[in-house]
């Protein structure tokens, strides 16, 4: 059984909310795990992360009763067993277009005979002092997570979550809505109802569907539930951020206006 509590959740198709960090630091994912978020991925695929900078944000939300997750920059086993070792709890691995893609995927995440992860001492097992037990248990407690980003993906999507250790998938409609030739339009019939079939293929194997909701209102997170996904990322860093500062300044804006 796992002890990881947004594994079982994936595998129990329980809602869960995370946060999603691509321009913070440690003290940023402090700050999210202190806001109550059920879990937080770091962004190295698409930010300057790397494994150190990861190391220090799982640091972070050691402790704090929040999952440390990472978007790894690619499905790359390398990749993988160092943001592993360094303290995620999960992975997320993009672009997975195929089963053969999600086998390499889940071999680069589990130690054998399961998979191919490397054995060593790290910050994972305590440096050494819990290597044994860590060893042990590591199969069981690791989240794996696949990206589906594809018009490739969504046609063999029954055959990707047929694969033994994938918890879930994660849609990316944006990348989604380029590979059907209509960058941007996430909206566009096909790409809804490439969606809604990655979705009910999910329901169908009793697995997780997950979303980003970039900018997260009560509706469109509602929405999101209704259409059944319950790995659910809402919003980023750097979005909280600029949204934050436009609303201060506009109403300091205003406020100078009326005393004037």
């Amino acid at each position: 059984m796992t002890n990881n509590t947004v594994r079982k959740a994936l595998l129990e198709r329980k809602v869960t909310l995370g946060g999603w960090i691509q321009c913070g630091n440690a003290a940023t994912a402090e700050i999210f795990a202190h806001a109550g978020f059920d879990w937080v991925a770091a962004d190295a695929e698409h930010s300057d992360f790397d494994v150190a900078s990861c190391t220090q944000l799982f640091r972070g939300l050691h402790g704090r009763g929040c999952t440390p997750l990472v978007r790894v920059r690619e499905n790359d086993t390398l990749a993988i067993r160092q943001m592993l070792d360094a303290g995620a709890a999960g992975v997320i691995i993009p672009l997975i277009a195929s089963p053969q893609e999600a086998q390499r995927a889940v071999a680069a995440s589990k130690y054998p005979p399961q998979g191919v992860r490397g054995y060593g001492f790290a910050r994972m097992n305590e440096w050494g002092a819990n290597f044994d037990l860590y060893a042990a248990s590591a199969n069981e407690n690791v989240a794996i997570v696949v990206m589906i980003e594809s018009k490739q993906g969504v046609e063999n999507i029954d055959a990707i979550l047929a694969v033994d250790g994938v918890d879930g998938v994660f849609i990316g409609p944006y990348d989604l809505s380029g590979s059907y030739g209509i960058p941007g339009q996430t909206d566009a019939p096909a790409v809804v109802e490439a969606c809604k079939h990655v979705v009910a293929a999910c329901a169908s194997t009793g697995k997780s569907a997950g979303l980003h909701v970039v900018k997260p209102t009560p509706e469109n997170v509602t929405k999101a539930i209704a259409d059944g996904f319950t790995f659910i990322a809402l919003g980023l860093d750097s979005v909280f951020l600029q949204q934050g500062a436009r609303s201060a300044l506009a109403a300091a804006r205003a406020a100078i206006e009326d005393a004037t």
